[in-house]
């Protein structure tokens, strides 16, 4: 394992120069769909001098997936392809890859392919056993294609479904990381409808205790979570609805009995604006458009999603795989860049990450 990234800020500090690579987090960056901007976001974060001095990143996926991708972007470097984290060179001009051999570099861009799926699989199997196996710091990862995993034989709805199975873990949320503030949700992939019946009291109040969690574990020793109100005004004193009365404030106060720092329901129109203005360390929003529209609209590139509950440490982008312009060489690498240089800096908390979600990593 190496070591943390606060050793990496130390040294740094110390000495005036970078740290050495040997101090950087050694972080394991999956492709995504070989035949999406996975790729291509990967290759250009991966040559990114400043990313680099950041982290060490070792792309996994297919060799020649990755060769095709520095091809169409551009890139003056050269594609190593390794067995195992180990034999990686980390050199200036080569983006190491862990070859999984699955995709060839010549599958139709933007189609949903089996062989893609299966690729996209393998990669998120690899690069979870290795940060389990304790090979690398963090998991990073590029978006994948949901027909292609399905048409490869996956049953899970995406990466957070089969990163807590490859894990084991008992929970997992997603939250939102945006210039500072940390996003979560009561519900996510489901309709409005559906997530309206799924806010109860009960789901609230865990939401709260789960967010609290993380943001201890990610560095926020006594954290103070906004719990967002679901209707307009905050339903005007349930003029306009009574979820805020009936839901939300015994949830909130529930948590708050145990000792939380929590506090709401606040309108969702100002919530965020709250909490980026520093009142507050993270929002709990309560369906998947409340969450992600003011992260988004705030700043779309710099706006990364980071899977609480999991063992080990992940990261992402949080968008699709841009099948449209694929192999186009025109996607921005901006989210992708923006996921890494996240990872590198939650990396000094692994050890947290661990003791809060319960598995040993092997030794």
């Amino acid at each position: 394992m190496t070591q943390p990234q606060q050793a990496t800020d130390d040294r740094t500090a110390a000495t005036g120069r970078p740290a050495p690579d040997s101090l950087l987090p050694l972080l394991a960056v999956t492709l995504g769909d070989p035949v999406g901007i996975g790729p291509e976001i990967t290759a250009r974060t991966l040559a990114d001098p400043a990313t680099c001095a950041l982290g060490r990143g070792l792309a996994v996926g297919d060799a020649a997936v990755l060769r095709r991708a520095v091809a169409v972007c551009g890139l003056d470097v050269e594609v190593n392809a390794v067995g195992t984290p180990g034999e990686a060179r980390f050199e200036p001009g080569t983006i190491d890859v862990l070859d999984l051999g699955i995709a060839p570099g010549d599958l139709p861009w933007g189609t949903v392919d089996a062989v893609a799926g299966r690729s996209a699989v393998a990669a998120i199997e690899a690069a979870t056993g290795a940060a389990l196996a304790g090979e690398v710091d963090g998991i990073v990862t590029a978006p994948i294609n949901k027909e292609a995993i399905w048409a490869a034989g996956s049953q899970h709805l995406g990466h957070t479904e089969m990163l807590g199975e490859l894990t084991g873990a008992a929970h997992v949320d997603t939250m939102f990381v945006v210039r500072g503030l940390k996003i979560f949700f009561t519900t996510r992939h489901v309709s409005l409808r559906k997530a309206l019946d799924q806010i109860t009291e009960e789901r609230v109040a865990a939401s709260i205790r789960h967010a609290a969690t993380a943001l201890r574990v990610f560095g926020h020793d006594d954290p103070w979570l906004a719990v967002a109100a679901i209707n307009p005004h905050g339903g005007e004193g349930g003029h306009f609805g009574d979820e805020e009365i009936t839901v939300l404030r015994p949830a909130v106060e529930k948590a708050a009995a145990e000792g939380l720092g929590v506090v709401g329901p606040i309108p969702a129109d100002s919530v965020f604006h709250q909490g980026l203005e520093g009142r507050f360390d993270g929002v709990l929003s309560h369906f998947h458009d409340q969450g992600h529209i003011p992260a988004k609209t705030v700043d779309f590139d710099g706006t990364v999603s980071v899977t609480v509950g999991l063992p080990v440490l992940r990261t992402s982008v949080d968008h699709g795989t841009a099948f449209d312009i694929a192999g186009s060489g025109r996607a921005s690498h901006g989210t992708m860049a923006a996921a890494f240089r996240a990872a590198a800096g939650f990396s000094r908390f692994t050890d947290r990450i661990r003791a809060a979600y319960g598995t040993a990593v092997a030794q």
